[in-house]
Parts: structure tokens; C-alpha cells; sequence
């Protein structure tokens, strides 16, 4: 028994001095990255960022020092807004919020409607309360509570055709964490207005079958037993991709994972988002076959705590984005086109 618990106590001792070096050589990998692109590539950021040396560094995951920075540079900021127009909206948002406290009436000096200023109240304020529990930063009294409640009130009031829309309070305090409040508020904005966020958050659903349907072309060229495991039980991409797609996979992956799944997301577009949705599925696969319809949906909904970066992004490097010799964005064009000619059985998501 002694000799079995001193074999056992050399083994946690070999695996803790692996895990540590292993953390160590990660650091300095970390280290050395952010002297390339602080030093490197930020200052010729135009000509450098599509260079095949700087796609290969930003696919190993950006350093948190220039995470916010790289992000904001790569999101852009085509709706040309200014921290002085953040300021705008917010003063507008709080005027909303102390006229909706001061009275329960159906008119405002806006018209706003009471179901309205409800909607930009209540479901924010619970939202937060919801947004990273575990952190404790967003909750009331929490450091980032009230910039959280600020950049979601403003935005309401930015894009009220678009309005608050549960999910979008993560992707908010994941950019809060890597960026100043006006220059967070400038990327939420610009992000949320890309194509895919925007069909998404409006609930466009006839833009958002066309996404379904693109995703399960290179879901069936890329995981054909999955696929047609998936397909016997009429389970389709939003019973799963929607959760994904709506928080950036801020909710559903570990925080350090969503930050590195957001990294290539900003290098590559809306592609990656449908690519890590295939990668998760792909890392999943053997243990999603042997699953009926009620345990396939729940398994997706909430993902193994222990999915690891290394594991995760070997899966999504391994899946092939490009049917016969149509990418992402010629597919999509073609379910387009099929589903305007009204050709709806060329698309498999729509036929449920």
C-alpha cells in the first residue's frame, strides 16, 4: 500500500511539473507574440494583416494586451461612430430610464410605449444579472455593472429598430473586458451590424434559413455520419446554432475559448462562426452518435466544461470549408439565388 501511494504521489508530482511547463512555454509564447504585434504589426497594420506570417500568429490565439485593439481595428467602425455620439445615446438611454421610474404612462416626450421602455429596461436589467454569474463583475454592485447596463441602454436607443435582444449582454461585456467603454460601445455597434449578427438580432428568418442551410452544406460534406444521424431525428442547425451564433459563443464555450474563437472570427467573418460550430460538432462526434434527439439537444445547449482550446481548435482546423470548389461565401450565394428562385429542396434546412 505505501509503495502504491508513493507511485501515485510521484505521478501528480510528474503531472503537475508537465502541466506548469506547459503553462510556462505558453507564457513565453504569449510574451514573444505581443512584442511582434505590438512592435510589428500594429504600426503597418494595413499592409501586414493579411500577410500569411500575421494569419498564422492571429490563428495561435492574439495576446490580451492587444486582444481589445486588434479587434476594434479589425471589426472597423464603418457607422463612423464617436465617443461623442456614444455620449448622445446614453444621455438619451438615461433620460428613458428616469422618465420610465418617474411614470407608468402610455406617452413620453418621445412616444416611447410602455411595453417598449420594458423592454429596454426589465430584460436588460435581468440580462445582466445573468451575464458571466460566476465572475460576479456584471452583477449589481459589481465594477461593470453599470457600463454594461450604459452600452446596452445606449445601443437601444441607437438602433431602435433593432431594440435589446437577450444575448446580446454578453457579447457586450465580452468586449467591455478588452476595451474602454466608448471604444466597446463602437465595436458592439459595428459587430452587431455585420450581415449574419444583424439577420440574427433582428430574427429575419428568412435570412437566418439561408445561414442554416449554407451551414448544412459543409455540415454534410464535412461530417456525412453525423450529418445523416442528425437528419433521422429532424434535428436541424437552430436547435443548436442559434444560442452559438447569438452570443458569439461567449455562453457556451469557457471565457478564455470564446475570447480565441473571437480572435479568428474577427480575422476571418461570419465563416468561422458556422466553421466552430462544425468543429464543436466534430470534437463531439462519436459521443453525439450514440444520442437520441432529447440528449443531442441538451448535450449542445450546454457543452463539457473541460473542452479545451488545443483539443477545439485542432477539430475546427481539420474542417474543410469549401464544397467541391465553392467556399463559404459562393455557397451562400447559391442557396441565395436557389431559394429567390424559389428552388427550396436544393437547401436541406429547408425542407423541415
Amino acid at each position: 500500500m505505501v509503495a502504491e501511494a508513493k507511485k501515485r504521489e510521484i505521478k501528480e508530482a510528474y503531472k503537475r511539473k508537465k502541466i506548469m511547463k506547459e503553462r510556462f512555454k505558453q507564457e513565453e509564447n504569449i510574451a514573444s507574440a505581443m512584442v511582434i504585434w505590438i512592435n510589428e504589426i500594429l504600426p503597418n497594420w494595413e499592409v501586414m494583416r493579411s500577410t500569411r506570417r500575421v494569419r498564422e500568429l492571429w490563428w495561435q490565439g492574439l495576446p490580451p494586451s492587444v486582444r481589445g485593439k486588434v479587434w476594434s481595428l479589425a471589426v472597423g467602425n464603418e457607422l463612423n461612430i464617436t465617443p461623442e455620439l456614444y455620449e448622445i445615446f446614453l444621455s438619451r438611454a438615461k433620460e428613458r430610464w428616469k422618465s420610465f421610474s418617474e411614470t407608468s404612462s402610455e406617452n413620453d416626450t418621445e412616444g416611447i410605449s410602455v411595453a417598449d421602455r420594458e423592454a429596454s429596461l426589465e430584460l436588460i436589467k435581468l440580462d445582466i444579472s445573468r451575464t458571466f454569474p460566476s465572475l460576479y463583475i456584471f452583477q449589481k454592485g459589481g465594477p461593470y455593472h453599470d457600463v454594461l447596463h450604459s452600452i446596452l441602454g445606449a445601443y437601444t436607443c441607437y438602433r431602435p429598430d433593432v431594440g435589446y435582444v437577450q444575448g446580446m449582454s454578453f457579447i457586450a461585456a465580452v468586449l467591455i473586458l478588452n476595451l474602454e467603454e466608448a471604444d466597446a460601445f463602437i465595436a458592439f455597434a459595428n459587430l452587431l451590424n455585420k450581415p449574419c449578427q444583424l439577420a440574427f438580432f433582428r430574427v429575419d428568418h428568412s435570412m437566418m434559413l439561408k445561414y442554416f442551410a449554407t451551414f448544412e452544406v459543409f455540415f454534410e460534406e464535412n461530417l456525412s455520419k453525423l450529418f445523416l444521424h442528425f437528419k433521422s431525428y429532424s434535428l436541424t442547425p437552430d436547435i443548436y446554432l442559434i444560442d452559438w451564433i447569438f452570443t458569439l459563443y461567449s455562453k457556451s464555450l469557457p471565457l478564455d475559448l470564446a475570447c480565441r474563437v473571437w480572435d479568428v472570427f474577427c480575422r476571418d467573418g461570419e465563416e468561422f462562426l458556422f466553421r466552430t460550430g462544425l468543429g464543436i460538432l466534430r470534437l463531439y462526434e462519436d459521443i453525439l452518435l450514440q444520442m437520441d434527439f432529447i440528449h443531442i439537444a441538451q448535450f449542445l445547449t450546454k457543452l463539457p466544461e473541460d473542452i479545451t482550446s488545443e483539443k477545439l481548435f485542432s477539430c475546427i482546423a481539420a474542417i474543410q470549408m469549401q464544397n467541391s470548389t465553392k467556399k463559404w461565401t459562393q455557397v451562400f450565394a447559391s442557396v441565395m439565388k436557389d431559394i429567390k428562385e424559389g428552388d427550396k429542396n436544393n437547401s436541406p434546412a429547408l425542407k423541415s
